[in-house]
């Protein structure tokens, strides 16, 4: 969704589609929740909701907008009583927006009721979809999600535990799962852990959410990350944990490092903004060239950035300010005005860069519309030459895990050369780190080509996850 027409900056990033966040056995859950929740706003930004449990009994809010917008009243969280909640940001693809396709979820099963959210994409969602209606089931949302739950409702299984893991054991993909009964916790990564889910502890209570920047807001004491094909469950017993899927190989999402989580966060054991200055070092290691600083397009950009400064020995500087402010623009955008776009978000530190031969560090190119607008906006601001460097291999295809990204024929690197990106984008020179230089920051000699050790498809075109529905780059999750 691009909450601004003139941000073209947005439509011209991939985007993580959800963050989650559960709480069981501390008062003030919902309050925690919307704390948590707001430190994942990064992961979603088009709608949140919550869900509490009050002794068995369930409370729903849920809206369109930031968290911030929805949940910053006295009023609304006392409308969410109860020692546990869960509780979900949303980013849309192409599919349906509004209030119906905001998770949690939640219904009243046999075993009482349940909610359940997510953070992913279920790529057999259409055809369980298709055989779910043909069974007389009645669907009320276009989410991946409610076929979880309607999979869960089904389940010949007696207890709550085992009609879960039956009904994620139909389903495949990429998922992490936060799930609320009337007594229990549950939260759940798929066989490949793609998606991220950590575990924490506050006082008596646990936390579960999608990152560790999360438990930073409400001081909340870091465990460990839940691990790929791990249930837990978590009650007054205390946490259990459950290993009910065939074991495989480890397909942790690499952009996750890249872009998506917060640098503040610690994921699968690699604290992220450590990672991304690493493989700046490694960008200047393979592709550097003469030049006169360094500059960050901000603020993805810029550990990488420092990484790539220090390793080259060359100034880093901000020769980009970035507008935090931009919000939706009371400007009719016309055509006349429309190219001024960019400027509302980024705008050239024209002291800095005048005269000066600059190496412009990005995290990666999706479309390469901002980036050709951003290396122009340096030029016009007076610098002599602009060499782009970026924190990634070329993003060559598309997303089926639970990431929006735009269709193959879309993705710059797609369809053209280096040389003619280079020259599309106007730069004077233009790299990308290698793949193997990816993974040699991430810790590892070079990518295992047999075997990949991270989920790196957008790259390489290698899908770990068969991918069985027909429409799928429509499907919302």
């Amino acid at each position: 969704m691009i909450t601004n027409p003139f941000d073209t900056d947005n439509d011209d990033k991939l985007h993580e589609e959800c963050g989650i966040f559960a709480v069981y056995g501390l008062d003030d859950a919902s309050a925690l929740t919307a704390l948590g929740l707001h430190s994942l706003q990064h992961r979603g930004t088009e709608g949140a909701g919550i869900i509490s449990s009050d002794n068995g009994n369930f409370h729903i809010h849920k809206a369109m907008g930031k968290v911030g917008d929805n949940f910053n009243s006295e009023d609304v969280i006392q409308r969410l009583p109860g020692s546990c909640a869960i509780g979900h940001n949303r980013y849309s693809t192409a599919g349906k927006k509004g209030v119906l396709n905001i998770q949690p979820f939640s219904a009243e099963l046999g075993f009482g009721n349940f909610a359940l959210a997510h953070n992913g994409n279920l790529t057999n969602a259409e055809n369980l979809r298709k055989t779910l209606i043909q069974g007389g089931c009645i669907f009320q949302s276009t989410m991946d999600t409610e076929v979880l739950i309607h999979l869960t409702a089904h389940s010949k299984e007696l207890k709550a535990k085992d009609k879960i893991i039956d009904a994620l054991a139909q389903a495949e993909g990429a998922y992490s799962v936060v799930a609320m009964d009337d007594k229990n916790i549950y939260g759940v990564r798929d066989p490949h852990g793609v998606r991220p889910l950590v575990l924490g502890k506050l006082g008596d209570g646990y936390i579960l959410a999608s990152e560790t920047c999360a438990f930073d807001i409400i001081d909340a004491e870091f465990i460990r990350d839940i691990e790929p094909g791990e249930m837990v469950v978590i009650n007054e017993k205390g946490i259990k944990s459950y290993k009910p899927f065939k074991k495989t190989s480890q397909k942790f999402c690499i952009f996750e490092y890249i872009y998506f989580a917060r640098p503040d966060s610690i994921l699968d054991g690699s604290h992220v903004y450590e990672a991304r200055k690493r493989i700046g070092h490694e960008l200047a290691k393979e592709s550097h060239v003469d030049a006169d600083l360094i500059t960050p397009v901000p603020d993805s950009g810029v550990p990488a950035a420092i990484g790539y400064a220090v390793e080259c020995g060359l100034p880093f500087e901000f020769g980009i300010i970035r507008n935090h402010y931009v919000g939706r623009t009371f400007i009719e955008p016309t055509d006349q005005v429309r190219h001024l776009g960019v400027k509302l978000k980024h705008n050239a530190n024209r002291a800095t860069i005048a005269g000066k031969r600059i190496i412009l560090v990005d995290d990666s190119i999706v479309r390469g519309t901002t980036s050709k607008k951003i290396v122009q906006m340096l030029k016009e601001a007076g610098a002599k030459e602009v060499h782009m460097r970026i924190a990634s291999p070329p993003t060559t295809n598309p997303c089926f895990y639970g990431v929006d990204t735009p269709d193959k024929d879309k993705l710059m690197a797609s369809k053209n050369s280096v040389k003619e990106m280079c020259k599309a984008i106007g730069a004077d020179s233009l790299a990308f780190i290698s793949i193997d230089g990816l993974y040699r920051a991430m810790g590892y000699e070079n990518r295992d080509n047999k075997n990949p050790q991270f989920c790196d498809a957008c790259f390489s075109g290698e899908y770990p996850i068969r991918i069985l529905d027909k429409n799928i780059r429509s499907i919302d999750a």
